[in-house]
């Protein structure tokens, strides 16, 4: 007995799983180069932060200083203005419709592409792809052109609707894989037990596919948010201004005065970065699971 164990327990100590084993750590130079972005990518965002902590002579006298003595003025005058808040609201309307609008087309269109054969679907699918290589800066002119036809300039739903169009090609290339992933065993089963195809629809795909909505969701709504191009067209009055657009009145009317720049332009930024940040990885996973379907 001994001696016929001895050759299992060395094959069992081979098969020992090593999870327990300290991880070796990477190259350095790779972690100082990911440092050196790191630092390019936050320092932009932390100067602009700390600036409206501070005065203007003290940005004059020591510009990459911190705050000394720390200023909360320039917040809160900021945040007491209605201007802000109002347009904050037009830039939540934004991107928020734009988000709802994006997510229910992208998935319907994603659910036939994916899972039903007809004439044509390589060519439609192929020309949403084709809509990635299409900014709207390019389209811009003739876009204007139609929402003037469509009696939406200085409306914010001529700012929604373009955004949706435009935000739909990343939509598909994303929730085409996650919809293509579900088994067909799936929907036969759903089938039998009388399910129609929107109930499938409903009751399955979209609980099944929730990653790659949520993270279609996620990049709707930010880039809704940081939009400047199409709201610098078609919105005129202040009274429709979205939160980009306030931050070039704003740093026009207080020119002298940047301090107060930095800030009105850090909380108009901040939401998107916060929301952002909350959700980073639902969003990589999301991609990573467009990637592997």
């Amino acid at each position: 007995m001994t001696t016929a164990a001895a050759p299992a327990a060395k094959a069992a100590k081979r098969r020992t799983p090593r999870g327990d084993a300290p991880q070796k750590w990477g190259n350095p130079g790779t972690y100082f180069i990911a440092l050196i972005l790191v630092a390019v990518c936050i320092s932009p965002v932390l100067y602009i932060i700390l600036g409206g902590f501070r005065t203007n002579s003290q940005i004059t006298t020591s510009p990459a200083g911190l705050p000394s003595p720390w200023v909360i003025s320039n917040y809160v005058n900021v945040l007491t203005s209605s201007t802000f808040w109002q347009e904050f609201g037009n830039s939540a309307i934004v991107g928020i419709l734009t988000t709802i609008g994006t997510v229910i087309l992208g998935v319907m269109v994603s659910f036939v592409l994916a899972r039903y054969d007809f004439k044509f679907k390589g060519a439609i699918y192929s020309l949403f792809a084709a809509g990635l290589m299409f900014p709207m800066v390019i389209a811009i002119t003739p876009l204007y052109i139609v929402i003037k036809d469509l009696g939406l300039v200085d409306n914010l739903f001529g700012v929604i609707i373009p955004q949706i169009a435009f935000s739909l090609p990343t939509t598909i290339i994303i929730l085409v894989p996650f919809l293509k992933a579900i088994p067909n065993e799936i929907e036969e089963a759903a089938s039998i037990d009388g399910a129609s195809r929107l109930g499938f629809f409903f009751r399955m795909v979209v609980p099944l596919s929730l990653p790659g909505v949520v993270t279609v969701g996620i990049l709707a709504f930010v880039g809704a948010w940081n939009n400047y191009i199409l709201p610098l067209y078609i919105l005129n009055s202040s009274a429709t201004f979205t939160l980009p657009l306030g931050v070039q009145a704003f740093s026009s009317q207080y020119s002298a005065d940047t301090a107060k720049i930095l800030a009105f332009t850090s909380l108009s930024m901040l939401p998107a970065l916060i929301f952002f940040s909350l959700f980073e990885r639902r969003i990589v996973g999301g991609l990573t699971g467009a990637v592997k379907g």
